[in-house]
């Protein structure tokens, strides 16, 4: 009897862990004080975790809009103004800082449209020349355009909705147009990606009195503000021309492409303005 004492409990000590041997504590707080991972915690989870994604760009609009409708479009005589500044007879001078456009006339005059011009960043200066004149132009979007605007088209035709207007005179080989415009409220103001806009009535006029070739200088502003006056019929004729059934017919043949590209295009105006320190979308 004292012999099978002696063995269960020689058995008792050999089954317990040393260290709970050693302290006198059972084998789960041994257990407990080693931290060891229960079998549960070992098990893997069941689940993913997602990862993160960013939010889809939606997709472009159709790549083909339609510009509406193309009715005829009266031209408009805009006011003659007394214009002393050096620049020829039959060029184009636009005042940027002014919003004014200036189709120069013998006797230093000139006549006087309101226009919009290119918005801080893309405006610029220089010496083009009119390489085409286009009726009711169709409207190719840039694709950092369509990128900040997933609603404009690839190609929108010419007509009342498109933002070309009812005529547009290209200059030199650049991406730059002085053309008609449906938004009305944006004319005197800083709006525009370098362009210039004015008036539907307004640029069927200036097209009709302007040909292929003509010059247009842009300038910040003029040595002396013009002021409105009549035009004294002694200092040489007015330009006429016979109102056209439709802008269409004011298209002449494109001349050849211009050697020289001496304004600054879409792009290079872009990225200057985006380097720019004060420039909040940096």
């Amino acid at each position: 009897m004292r012999q099978g004492r002696i063995a269960l409990c020689c058995f008792l000590l050999t089954g317990l862990p040393q260290t709970a041997i050693a302290q006198g504590w059972p084998s789960w707080a041994d257990d407990a004080f080693q931290r060891r991972p229960s079998p549960r915690s070992e098990r893997p989870y069941s689940w993913d975790v997602p990862e993160r994604q960013e939010p889809a760009r939606p997709p472009y609009a159709n790549a083909l809009q339609d510009g509406g409708g193309r009715p005829d479009i009266a031209p408009r005589t805009p006011p003659v103004v007394t214009f002393s500044a050096a620049f020829p007879a039959r060029s184009i001078v636009i005042a940027t800082s002014a919003r004014k456009l200036y189709f120069v006339l013998d006797g230093n005059r000139a006549y006087e449209y309101e226009i919009s011009v290119g918005r801080e960043g893309f405006n610029w200066t220089g010496v083009e020349a009119v390489s085409r004149k286009q009726a009711w132009p169709d409207w190719h979007p840039p694709a950092e355009m369509r990128d900040r605007d997933p609603n404009l088209p690839e190609k929108m035709t010419g007509g009342l909705r498109n933002p070309l207007g009812a005529i547009a005179l290209y200059l030199g080989n650049t991406l730059y147009r002085i053309h008609g415009t449906n938004d009305v409220k944006s004319i005197g103001h800083a709006q525009s990606s370098g362009c210039f806009r004015m008036l539907n009535a307004d640029v069927v006029h200036l097209a009709s009195i302007t040909e292929i070739g003509t010059t247009v200088s842009v300038v910040d502003s003029l040595p002396a503000a013009p002021e409105v006056s009549r035009a004294p019929e002694s200092r040489g004729p007015t330009p006429e021309y016979t109102p056209p059934r439709s802008p269409a017919s004011l298209v002449d043949s494109p001349a050849e492409p211009l050697p020289t590209q001496r304004a600054r295009d879409y792009q290079t105006l872009r990225d200057e303005t985006l380097r720019r320190p004060s420039n909040p979308y940096r």
